[in-house]
């Protein structure tokens, strides 16, 4: 199983979710979360004063995935939620050991 996790543009969450629905996947966890790269952060004016925003909203997917959905997920994800321009984001694939769903007591492919 593989954890994948995609932080990427907040206008490009519902793009993003559609796609993955048409893959079959059923469930993810997202939060709104704040940070910055290469992007830096930019200068924002309020009431006639400049200020810097140096962490910039951004949207953060989790999803656990069978091995054989991995690669299918992580192509979705880039194939909508790329802009080419920067600050589209990152995706990082982790390998998970264990999953259990509390309710019932399942285990690994059964509580995904």
């Amino acid at each position: 199983m593989k954890k994948i996790e995609a932080i990427i543009k907040p206008f490009k969450m519902d793009d993003v979710r559609e796609a993955l629905g048409e893959i079959g996947i059923t469930g993810m966890t997202v939060s709104e979360v704040k940070g910055f790269g290469r992007q830096k952060g930019h200068t924002e004016l309020y009431r006639g004063a400049e200020y810097m925003v140096d962490f910039l909203p951004k949207v953060k997917l989790e999803i656990v995935v069978d091995d054989e959905t991995a690669e299918r997920c992580i192509e979705a994800i880039m194939s909508t939620a790329q802009t080419g321009k920067i600050g589209d984001g990152k995706i990082f694939v982790t390998n998970v050991e264990r999953v259990i769903r509390i309710r019932t007591g399942e285990e690994n492919a059964d509580a995904i």
